[in-house]
């Protein structure tokens, strides 16, 4: 936020160290139970003005499962099995989504599969959405998403988006 990039510009907005500290802390103890993102992206046009001008939000639905398994699971901060219950099983109980959120027989196959030794970078221009602001732009990241299945289908497939179950 020192740059006041726009980039940057989401609704809660950053907060300071203590603030980040006191939501790890949440985090490993059990009081925050869920990790999501609005995903709110918008067209570099929207985004490039003035601060105060721009509006709020950034990519997250491209972002969020790279992010937490590099900078939460690597170091150490969450096992990988908590990562699973705050971004998939927890949210599923919270909102009542009966058969979602865990991999047994008769659940809705929802399924995220990444490559955890994938080291890169995040660059926006690989993004499938089209939005491509991030305050992440060129961070080290691990953790690749291969496939993507939502009800039973392949959406992404060796990390690409696939269309009527064929690769776009």
């Amino acid at each position: 936020m020192a740059t006041f990039d726009a980039d940057a510009k989401m609704n809660p907005p950053l907060r300071d160290e203590a603030d980040r500290r006191a939501i790890l802390a949440g985090i490993v103890d059990g009081t925050i139970d869920c990790i999501a993102t609005d995903h709110a992206p918008h067209t570099p046009a929207e985004k490039d003005k003035e601060f105060a001008a721009a509006p709020f939000g950034v990519v997250g639905l491209e972002t969020a499962v790279r992010l937490i398994y590099t900078y939460f699971v690597l170091t150490g901060i969450i096992p990988l099995e908590r990562m699973v219950e705050l971004m998939s099983s927890n949210p599923a109980r919270r909102l009542k989504l009966e058969g979602r959120g865990a991999l047994s027989p008769g659940a809705r196959a929802d399924v995220t599969v990444f490559d955890p030794a994938k080291e890169y970078a995040v660059h926006s221009a690989e993004f499938y959405s089209k939005g491509k602001n991030t305050p992440f732009e060129d961070w080290p990241v691990r953790g690749r998403v291969d496939t993507v299945i939502v009800d039973g289908r392949a959406v992404v497939v060796r990390g690409r988006l696939v269309e009527a179950g064929r690769p776009a």
